[in-house]
């Protein structure tokens, strides 16, 4: 059985949520439209036909759901800034009412004797920026350091666990490769610059912090996945390398100033044709600690197609019968394998996990949500967690994505994620079980 004390004194234990999925209020107060407000107003492109409205009602419910954090017993409450309500013209001036609306939630946390962590940058590009090329404009750099300036002025006297940004991955790959999220837009060249820009904006963002708050502690939230080969095939053994390198060492690697992974996949080398020089030193920073989110196994194999790549994945489905609402592959002894390949590299201080969580199907009966699985898959991690400590490796932080039923992007409100059930018509919530777990769990005295 795990406790509490066995991850030690000063671990820490969190929560997150994103501006976009929980905040709602998409044009109240002087917010002008992200890119995921204009990708969704087409319902064609949210898979479950509900558009995001009102999403989990945090901009009005924040301090309720601030107070439910701390009663879980968690100490850290991870959350985004909307880039669009503070800077409503991407650049330029700031809007008061969206400073305002922070610093309520900043004294809301440290009020409720939790730890504000902030994240500069959760997928919400202004619009406006987006019209202007966005992440594949060169000029991204230059908006995301004043963006960040503005913010770290504002809040870095009270906030000192900045998160630069989350998961680069998954909105430069799927926002602008695969056209899956938004932007939607695709084709390797968009891709490429897009990702190149947000490595700079990473360290560079990272120094930004560092100048500008007092004992800052800086990190960055990366997604990764566990993948393996399908079998000892040659060439599919080197299709899943190939996978890896795409997703979980595409970014580690420049930020620790190695440079991108062009050793495995030397069609990488295109994204040398958008450096500027002094690039490749530019691109690394000495951050305080990674964060990793781990949601899926990957069981990769040899393809023609996509090109560049030559790889795509063996179907969940066809492989395992254990799959979450989304159809994913939650694999929890992955998180293992991932912890030890991350602490083959040498600049990591400290890991967290930022994010982990898994979404089923629950139902609300009564006042009673039975969320067995997700309690399990909890705990299931968190062995994993315990034995990583054993074994050596610094992690020193586990969050749980989420704290209420959100908006999941694309995907919309059938998947789950939340230890709070939210009925998404009233706004109004019910702690799950794997919810009354964890306060159990992180309340316990022995």
């Amino acid at each position: 059985m795990i406790k509490k004390k066995h991850f030690g004194k000063f671990f820490k234990w969190g929560v997150t949520i994103s501006a976009f999925q929980n905040e709602g209020a998409a044009f109240e107060d002087g917010k002008s439209a992200s890119i995921w407000d204009t990708f969704t107003s087409d319902v064609q492109n949210i898979n479950d036909g509900n558009l995001p409205g009102e999403t989990a009602g945090f901009y009005h419910n924040y301090e309720a759901d601030i107070l439910e954090a701390r009663q879980l017993g968690l100490d850290v409450f991870r959350f985004s800034l909307s880039w669009p309500r503070i800077l409503p013209n991407g650049t330029g001036a700031f809007n008061p009412k969206g400073l305002d609306f922070y610093n309520r939630v900043i004294d809301a946390c440290l009020k409720n004797k939790l730890e504000p962590w902030v994240t500069i940058y959760h997928w919400d590009l202004p619009q406006v920026l987006e019209d202007r090329g966005g992440w594949t404009n060169r000029e991204v750099v230059d908006w995301f350091l004043h963006y960040t300036d503005v913010v770290t002025s504002a809040f870095g006297d009270r906030v000192k666990h900045w998160i630069v940004m989350n998961e680069p991955m998954s909105f430069t790959g799927l926002g602008y490769f695969t056209g899956y999220h938004a932007p939607g837009r695709n084709g390797i060249g968009n891709f490429m610059k897009a990702a190149h820009h947000a490595t700079l904006c990473m360290a560079e963002g990272g120094r930004m912090v560092r100048r500008n708050v007092e004992h800052a502690v800086v990190g960055v939230a990366l997604s990764c996945s566990y993948v393996k080969s399908t079998d000892q095939w040659f060439f599919n053994k080197r299709a899943a390398r190939r996978v890896e390198a795409l997703l979980n060492r595409f970014f580690i690697e420049p930020l620790l100033g190695l440079g991108y992974p062009t050793d495995i996949m030397p069609a990488l080398n295109i994204i040398k044709s958008y450096f500027k020089p002094g690039d490749a030193e530019r691109l690394a920073f000495d951050f305080d600690f990674i964060g990793l989110q781990y949601y899926f196994r990957v069981v990769a194999r040899f393809s023609l197609f996509p090109p560049v790549l030559f790889a795509t994945e063996v179907p969940p489905l066809s492989r395992t019968k254990k799959l979450t609402s989304m159809g994913l592959d939650a694999y929890p002894k992955g998180l293992a394998h991932l912890l030890d390949f991350y602490m083959c590299y040498d600049g990591i201080k400290q890991i967290i996990l930022t994010e982990s969580g898994v979404c089923y199907t629950d139902f609300l009966r009564g006042d009673k949500v039975n969320d067995a699985l997700r309690k399990k898959y909890h705990q299931k991690m968190l062995k994993q967690v315990k034995r990583a400590i054993r074994r050596g490796v610094p992690v020193k932080g586990y969050f749980a994505w989420t704290l209420v039923d959100n908006f999941e992007w694309r995907e919309g409100f059938q998947p789950r994620f939340g230890l709070v059930y939210n009925d998404f018509e009233t706004q109004k919530r019910t702690l799950k079980a794997s919810g009354a777990w964890f306060r159990d769990f992180l309340n316990e005295n022995d």
